[in-house]
């Protein structure tokens, strides 16, 4: 993980205005939301593992899951997740396991960055910046 210092830090938005600017850009909610917390990803790669530039949010007001939630942004990072090459030998087989777990668990979820990234999740903090 590589923290990535912004003037976007402890800004508040709405969610739903959030989203409006972010997605068409290329970020999403990511998966590790709470109702009180998540993040909005980019991935800048997948070719080996994942790349992603994550950033980090908290709801001051509202809940996720509602119709009015305001966010206060936190400190985006560059994170790296990598996956074991094959078939996953663990995997659980059976009709409902099968529709939950269907993904191969990361290998290392926090693996080291790869530097030829840096300078291009750079780029996308000024991008947010600019247009937050």
């Amino acid at each position: 993980m590589i923290e990535m210092p912004s003037s976007i830090e402890g800004k508040e938005y709405d969610l739903d205005d959030l989203e409006r600017l972010l997605k068409p850009i290329g970020y999403s909610i990511g998966g590790n939301w709470d109702y009180d917390h998540g993040f909005f990803d980019y991935k800048m790669d997948d070719k080996e593992g994942y790349q992603f530039l994550r950033v980090p949010f908290q709801v001051i007001e509202g809940q996720l899951d509602s119709s009015v939630c305001t966010v206060k942004l936190g400190r985006p990072f560059l994170l790296s997740h990598q996956y074991e090459g094959g078939i996953d030998e663990k995997a659980e087989v059976g009709n409902i396991t099968a529709s939950i777990n269907q993904f191969q668990s990361p290998e290392n979820k926090d693996a080291p960055f790869p530097r030829q990234f840096v300078e291009t999740g750079q780029i996308l903090v000024s991008e947010l910046e600019s247009i937050l």
